[in-house]
Parts: C-alpha cells; structure tokens; sequence
C-alpha cells in the first residue's frame, strides 16, 4: 500500500511541477511567435496523444518521470549555417526568428514558472490556515555546547542570525545551515536588552526550544504574499548552499537523493494530507528552479548564460568548443542521476554499512 501511495504521489508531485516549468516554455514561445512542436508529459512512446489548432503535438509518454517542449529550430542555435540556408517559409517561426532577449524570455520562463508556483503555493498556504509557530524562544542551552560557552541563556530570544530576521524556530533552523561554514552573529533579546553573540559553525549549536512558547499565526493577503516570497527565497538559498557545501566537501554526497527519495517523501506527505503535499510540491519546485539555473549548456541556465554572453561579447558561439562542452553537460547529468540512484538504493538495501 506505501509503495502504491509512493507511485501515485511522485506521479502527482512531478507532473504538476513538470508541467508547470515547461508552460512556462511553451507560453513564452507562443507570445514570441515561435512555433512549439511537441509537448510532453514523460519521455518514450506516447499513451496518449492530440493536436492543437497551432499545430503542437501534445502528449503523455508512458515514462513519467519529467517531460519536454520541443521548440521549432532551437537546435539549430549553434548552427546558424543551417538557418541561414533556410527559405523564407521554413524561417517563419523558428527560434533564431526573433531577437535573442526574446530567446533569453522563451529559456528563463520555465524556472520563473517554477519560481511562481512555489510563491503562490507558499503565500496560500499562510494565508488559508493559522499555523502553531514555534517562537525563537531558548528553553534551555546545553552544557559546554558552542552556544553556552558563547553566553546564551535560557529564556533568550534570537531575533535576528546575520541580518536576517528571526521569527520563529524554523527560520532558525534554516539560518543555522545557512550559516555552517561561518561564524554566525546571532542578535538576542535578553528581557529589554539586545545582544549579539557569534557562534561557531557545528552540527548542533546547543540551542533547546522553548515548547511553552508558540503562537498561532494567519497572514492577511499582503503579509502572505510576502511571506510566501520569503519562504521561497529561503529555501532558494538554502539549496545553493547545500550545493556549494556538496562541491567543496563540507557536505557528504550521500544526502543527494533521486526520484525514489522523491516519491518516498511525496507518498508520506500525502498521507499526511493536501497541505503536505502542496508543500513537496512548492519544495519541489524551487529545487528544480535552481537546479535548471545552474550554468551547464543542457540546462536552461547554461542557454541563458550563453545569450549572456554572446550579447556582451557580440559573437555569436558554436563549433566543436560548444559540440564538446554539450556533451560534457550531459555526462555529468547522467553521473549526477547514476549518484542519486545509487544512493537511495544503498539506502533501501543498507549497503552504506
């Protein structure tokens, strides 16, 4: 039954999250006037298929497990050869058809999309129902932990961890990892007098909630919007972060996970009920945001540094150079996909020892 509810939530999970990035694609294209060929919904033959009246195919493939839009000419981007030696008719269309700050809207679409779900995902649900907060209140600071020996007392407030504010106890928990590889200047409410302490970077501060200390909260429609906008700007950068910590070596590998972590998370969240779910979906969301972002040339971050950079450099690139770096885009995605599913299957089957 888990495994079954696992399935139905990462189809769920995906799709709407896929879904949503490549409309992003697909209504740019059509607003530049590029013509879109296919629209998929997972990979391999389709189970289901139909045209529109602009002539897009659409369709659901029997591989759920992401999905593509296919843009008119857009492989022809680093062989311009090719499009100049087209005739007028097969021009129309095509992506290198129009200007390239239209190109650069059709590729950054997606991630906005992505971007944009998380937001009203997040803003809804401080707005649709009040939630028990746990109030950055110290109910007790552990023996010779790094926060006791920098001076913190039970009852202390945390208002503020490097500039940012605190306003309740998960914000401190995101602040913390935020801050693993640096000291950080935590300010403290002490009754009427602010503090501020530096903590080290550790796996525990030795900070203890104060579980008597909640409070209900329901943010009106502005207060939402922008707490929803805070939300998904934290767990942007708590992405990166995680990321650089990964690259350098501060952090193990072992906690990427793949599309098995995916569904086992998205299946217990569904258990859990609607609200949950919205919010693997939102978490999701940015994560796949961010990761598009990254600057590699099969990623929609690697597209749009490049129109960066033939816009600054007024060149425009292509040739083996770009051939070579593709391909070594695409080794590395599939060494990164062949990392995250030995991963969670060393996990399932304990083989990490």
């Amino acid at each position: 039954m888990q495994i079954v509810l696992a399935i139905v939530a990462l189809l769920i999970v995906l799709g709407i999250v896929v879904f949503v990035h490549e409309l992003g694609h697909f209504w740019a294209a059509r607003w530049a006037g590029v013509r879109v060929n296919t629209f998929s919904i997972g990979f391999g033959p389709a189970i289901v298929k139909w045209h529109d009246k602009h002539g897009t195919e659409w369709k659901i493939a029997c591989l759920p497990l992401g999905g593509y839009v296919s843009i008119y000419g857009q492989e022809d981007m680093f062989d311009r050869k090719k499009y100049a030696a087209l005739d007028a008719e097969k021009k129309k269309g095509h992506y290198l058809s129009v200007p390239a700050w239209k190109q650069f809207i059709i590729i950054a679409a997606g991630v906005t999309m992505n971007f944009l779900l998380a937001w009203v995902i997040y803003s809804a649900m401080f707005m649709a129902r009040p939630r028990e907060v746990q109030l950055p209140v110290v109910g007790q600071v552990i023996q010779e932990s790094i926060a006791f020996n920098a001076g913190v007392k039970p009852g202390d407030v945390v208002m503020q961890i490097d500039d940012e504010p605190v306003t309740n106890w998960g914000e401190l928990i995101i602040a913390k990892e935020l801050a693993s590889t640096h000291n950080a200047d935590v300010l403290l409410l002490r009754g009427t007098d602010l503090i501020r302490v530096q903590l080290a970077p550790a796996e525990r501060w030795g900070l203890v909630a104060d579980g008597s200390k909640t409070e209900l909260r329901k943010k009106g429609f502005f207060d939402g919007l922008y707490a929803g906008a805070r939300e998904t700007y934290y767990q942007s950068k708590t992405l990166l972060v995680v990321l650089k910590q990964i690259i350098t070596g501060e952090r193990s590998s072992k906690q990427l996970g793949s599309f098995i972590t995916i569904a086992e998370v998205s299946g217990q969240a569904l258990a859990m009920g609607l609200w949950a779910l919205l919010a693997i979906i939102a978490l999701l969301s940015v994560n796949l945001g961010v990761i598009n972002l990254l600057p590699l040339p099969v990623l929609d971050g690697g597209y749009l540094l490049i129109l960066i950079i033939e816009g600054v450099t007024r060149r425009k690139l292509g040739g083996r150079g770009m051939e070579i770096a593709i391909i070594i885009g695409w080794l590395f995605i599939i060494a990164l996909f062949a990392l995250t599913m030995w991963n969670d299957i060393a996990r399932v089957f304990g083989l990490n020892g």
